[in-house]
């Protein structure tokens, strides 16, 4: 008898890993130092949340159902950010809005995939792309990265199959946080419109790359819309994490199948949430930008400060946007060092096993840390109480 399509995947890293600390007592010394999860911890701007809380008093229409693909305003305003960003030419009926930038990932595949189709992902992934694949009875095909870990063109061709709907690729990346490269982006969409399948290209985490204009230029390419499905999130960018805003950009015909997807699963997306992200795009432009900043100071402390790490065995894979990925010297793998350094250091990061194949060994030797939401002092106390940590 087939398991009910939860029992299909595994328990999400983040809920597990709160598992981890709850009821632990920290030395007021050597208080929690939480490195585990990519998401603002404070609230939006005061216009933001003032803006929210006007369209709650005055809006009537923020309390009742609105468009299955978002509102008009919204997505002609996220349409013309996106042209403007990628210097392309994006229209507001190629653009969706959606319940956070998972549910723009579940969308598409729906539209994309039936049961037993085949989806490549590079390996270390995102988690919740192979929780969600695994629920939608989709094989999620493993892409090993190579140097830099970054995807390889050809170990991708050589994996598609009769079965092949999609490729996925994350920039900057989660959890590596490696920006992509333009061209390796464009051999990538090359690659998947010569053979007819889509690519998926998820840019959460676009607004703290570190370079500056477009990051590539599939958009500009002629019927992008046929090869192309964009996932953009505007919780990283407004720190709206609890409204739930995300956004697809994809072919007219790709937004009718997702619209049936959308419709039974949440109707429409949040109108306070779009209200907050209309009023984002309109008005913090400037703001985000001081915290791309910021963003990317925390990267150069990372790598700033990382030899001291370096000098205990420890190696930098990746970093950027909000993360570093990164090995350990140890002889145990990283889930039991994980849990020891909750015990022993007052440490909550994610072991690389959260984010491989069960069977890939390279996980149990590797590390995510998010840092968003640790600052450059943070940073180094960090890397002292990982440089001490001796299991």
């Amino acid at each position: 008898m087939p398991l009910p399509r939860t029992q299909a995947t595994f328990v999400s890293p983040i809920v597990e890993s709160r598992r981890w600390v709850a009821g632990v007592e920290f030395p007021p010394e050597r208080p929690l130092l939480n490195v585990s999860q990519a998401a603002p911890a404070e609230a939006p701007p005061q216009g933001l949340r003032q803006a929210l809380a006007d369209a709650a008093l005055n809006d009537v229409e923020a309390h009742l159902y609105g468009p299955v693909l978002g509102n008009d305003p919204l997505r002609r305003a996220l349409a013309r950010q996106i042209s403007g960003h990628y210097q392309a030419d994006v229209r507001a009926e190629q653009v969706g809005i959606t319940s956070g930038c998972n549910q723009a990932f579940a969308a598409a595949i729906a539209a994309l995939c039936g049961e037993g189709d085949e989806v490549i992902i590079p390996v270390p992934w995102y988690f919740n792309h192979k929780m969600w694949l695994d629920m939608a009875g989709v094989t999620a095909v493993p892409l090993p990265v190579g140097g830099g870990m970054l995807p390889e063109l050809a170990a991708a061709e050589a994996l598609i199959s009769p079965r092949t709907r999609a490729i996925v690729l994350v920039t900057p990346n989660n959890p590596c946080g490696v920006e992509y490269p333009s061209g390796l982006v464009q051999a990538f969409f090359d690659l998947a419109r010569a053979r007819g399948i889509a690519l998926i290209v998820d840019e959460t985490y676009r607004d703290f790359d570190s370079r500056e204009g477009a990051p590539h230029g599939l958009f500009q390419q002629d019927g992008w819309d046929r090869t192309l499905i964009h996932l953009y999130s505007f919780s990283k960018a407004y720190r709206l994490t609890g409204h739930r805003v995300g956004a697809v950009a994809a072919s007219p015909d790709k937004m009718f199948e997702m619209e049936k997807f959308l419709d039974t699963v949440t109707i429409c997306p949040s109108q306070l949430g779009q209200a907050g992200a209309l009023w984002g795009i309109e008005n913090l432009q400037g703001w985000l930008a001081g915290e791309r900043q910021e963003i990317l100071d925390r990267r150069a402390a990372i790598e700033d400060g990382f030899p001291v790490l370096a000098a205990k065995g420890w190696k930098l894979l990746g970093c950027g946007a909000y993360f570093a990925y990164v090995a350990h010297p140890f002889d145990l793998p990283s889930g039991e060092v994980a849990k020891r350094l909750v015990s022993e250091a007052s440490v909550l990061m994610l072991p690389g096993s959260m984010f491989m194949p069960e069977d890939d060994p390279a996980g149990a030797r590797q590390f995510r840390i998010a840092f968003a939401n640790v600052d450059r002092t943070s940073i180094q106390t960090l890397f002292d109480r990982l440089a001490a940590f001796n299991p």
